[in-house]
C-alpha cells in the first residue's frame, strides 16, 4: 500500500454553530496537539492549531449571524495534525478539494457538505476520473417535484399581460418599441423554460 506524503486542503469551509464551535475547541487538544485562538480586527478569529513538533494550521473563522464560517487552505505532513483536521473536516461537513499526495501521484477528493463528489487520480501523464457522485433517488425526487419553472412560467405570463395592456394605452411609438423589445425577451425566456 502506497504511503501518503502528505494532505493538502484547498479552499475548505465549514460552517458550525457557536455549540459546535465551542465543542470543538474543547476537545482540539490532544496529547500531540493544541490549539490557540487570537482575535483579529472586525471581530474575526484565527484558530492555530499546532502539533508537538511545530507544524502549525491556521484556520479563519468568521461569525455570520448564528453560523462561524470556518475557511483554509494548507499542506498537513505530520500523522497527527492530520488526523485532527480530517476529524474536523468530516464532522463539520467541509466543502473543497483534499489532495493525498502519494510518491508518484494525487488522489484528489472533491466534497460538498461532507460528501464525496468527485474523485480524481492526479499523474504526470495527466488526470483519471475514479469516482463521479450521481444523484440519488430522492434528490432527483425532489428536483422532479420542483415547481420552480411552473411558477416563473405564470410570472412571466403575468408580465406579458400587463405589458400588452399597457401598448394599447401608450401613443408613442418609441414607447410601443420598448414595451415590442420587452416582450421579445420574455418570449425567449419561455421559449427556453417550455423546452
Amino acid at each position: 500500500m502506497a504511503q501518503r506524503l502528505a494532505t493538502e486542503y484547498v479552499n475548505t469551509t465549514l460552517q458550525m454553530t457557536e455549540f459546535q464551535m465551542n465543542q470543538f475547541l474543547l476537545t482540539a487538544d490532544t496529547c500531540y496537539i493544541s490549539h490557540r485562538v487570537k482575535v483579529l480586527g472586525g471581530g474575526e478569529q484565527e484558530i492555530v492549531l499546532e502539533e508537538n513538533g511545530g507544524e502549525a494550521i491556521r484556520l479563519n473563522v468568521e461569525r455570520r449571524g448564528h453560523l462561524y464560517i470556518c475557511t483554509f487552505s494548507c499542506r498537513v505532513v505530520n500523522p497527527h495534525l492530520n488526523n485532527a483536521v480530517r476529524k474536523l473536516f468530516v464532522t463539520y461537513k467541509g466543502s473543497g478539494s483534499v489532495n493525498r499526495i502519494y510518491q508518484g501521484f494525487t488522489m484528489e477528493y472533491y466534497y460538498e457538505s461532507g460528501s464525496v463528489r468527485r474523485i480524481s487520480e492526479l499523474t504526470a501523464n495527466g488526470s483519471k476520473l475514479i469516482y463521479q457522485h450521481k444523484q440519488s433517488l430522492s434528490e432527483m425526487m425532489t428536483l422532479f417535484k420542483s415547481d420552480a419553472i411552473e411558477r416563473e412560467i405564470a410570472a412571466l405570463r403575468l408580465e406579458i399581460d400587463s405589458l400588452l395592456d399597457c401598448r394599447l394605452t401608450v401613443q408613442s411609438d418609441k414607447m410601443i418599441g420598448e414595451i415590442d423589445g420587452k416582450l421579445a425577451a420574455i418570449n425567449r425566456r419561455l421559449i427556453e423554460l417550455e423546452l
